[in-house]
């Protein structure tokens, strides 16, 4: 399999035949005064032929309207059944409600669904529209889990551990978000959002072959800037155990991963 980072939480899955894109934003800026830092690793027309679009919750910077605009409308739009309802009433009949709990095939590819620990309403009023989602991507030799956006907690790793862990099998590459707060805002950061520390430790409790962090390097935030995460987990790496088996991916850097690639 072969995984392109594009950027921010833009990925391009590529599991044997099959393609998905993961929560598309190729948007010059997010909002008014948060510009763009680094270019889209792949130009959005020059993506190739996608065989579903996997949206994890409806934050402006994992659901671009103005991306979803400029891609087909003949994709299967994965999303949680709150945001795939959104999505209907707004003319995008293409979305496909996935509930946690459950699974979707695409090709030859069964995608998993989980409950991330993350509020992920667009607006503040509509709370109703919060639902967040991880995912498992398995085609029953290679697996990869997209986190979106998550806290870590007890159960973060479950939805691995029950249709891989428990079934003798390993994890082949967690894609997981690193985050960076200052010291005033860690605390309450972390309810909604890996670290780099965060992300380490995710790291260990789900098995995984390999790591490819994302959500960096994309957009500076109003409390941080967009490499400040991927500076601090550069830090860590030589002395974490499973150090060797991460892999940080510049915007438009690709990596092959073979099965039983241990990293």
């Amino acid at each position: 399999m072969r995984i392109t980072y594009i950027g921010h939480a833009t990925l391009l899955l590529e599991i044997g035949e099959v393609r998905i894109l993961t929560d598309p934003n190729f948007d010059p800026r997010l909002g008014r005064f948060l510009p763009r830092v680094s270019p889209p690793g792949i130009a959005l027309e020059k993506l190739p032929t996608l065989d579903a679009l996997l949206l994890t919750h409806a934050h402006a910077d994992h659901l671009s309207f103005l991306s979803l605009d400029a891609l087909p409308r003949d994709i299967p739009l994965i999303a949680p059944p709150a945001v795939q309802r959104w999505l209907v009433r707004k003319g995008y009949v293409q979305a496909v409600p996935l509930p946690p709990g459950d699974r979707l095939p695409v090709g030859t590819v069964t995608i998993h669904a989980a409950a991330a620990r993350h509020v992920g309403s667009r607006y503040g009023y509509d709370r109703w529209r919060s639902a967040a989602s991880m995912y498992l991507l398995d085609d029953g030799t290679q697996s990869i889990f997209f986190a979106g956006d998550t806290a870590l907690t007890p159960d973060t790793h479950r939805l691995v551990e029950r249709h891989l862990h428990d079934t003798g099998r390993d994890l082949d590459l967690a894609l997981l978000p690193i985050g960076h707060a200052p010291w005033w805002k860690e605390k309450s950061f972390r309810k909604g959002h890996l670290t780099s520390q965060d992300a380490l430790a995710l790291f260990e409790a789900l098995r995984a072959h390999m790591l490819v962090p994302y959500h960096w390097g994309t957009f500076d935030h109003v409390t941080s800037k967009a490499h400040d995460a991927i500076r601090v987990l550069r830090a860590l790496i030589p002395e974490h155990p499973r150090g060797h088996a991460v892999r940080v991916l510049e915007p438009g850097e690709a990596l092959e991963v073979g099965k039983g690639d241990s990293g």
